[in-house]
């Protein structure tokens, strides 16, 4: 591979002759929040456990009403 002399190289002097080490860092610190506290993982909604039960009970109640309709 011919050397490129133009491309950045790391703070410890390592050369990436790909240059993906040095274009995920300029994504990663472009991406990085502005107001200087770190960023947090936000909690998980609710929303979908709570309709995924209800569908499951739903489900269990319609067999339940078809099991009784077809043996009664």
């Amino acid at each position: 591979m011919a050397h490129n002399p133009h491309a950045p190289q790391g703070p410890e002097g390592n050369y990436d002759p790909a240059g993906s080490t040095q274009m995920f860092r300029a994504f990663v610190d472009e991406g990085a929040p502005q107001g200087g506290r770190p960023a947090t993982p936000a909690a998980a909604p609710a929303g979908p456990r709570v309709g995924l039960i209800v569908g499951v009970v739903a489900v269990i109640v319609v067999l339940a009403a078809v099991a009784w309709l077809a043996l009664g």
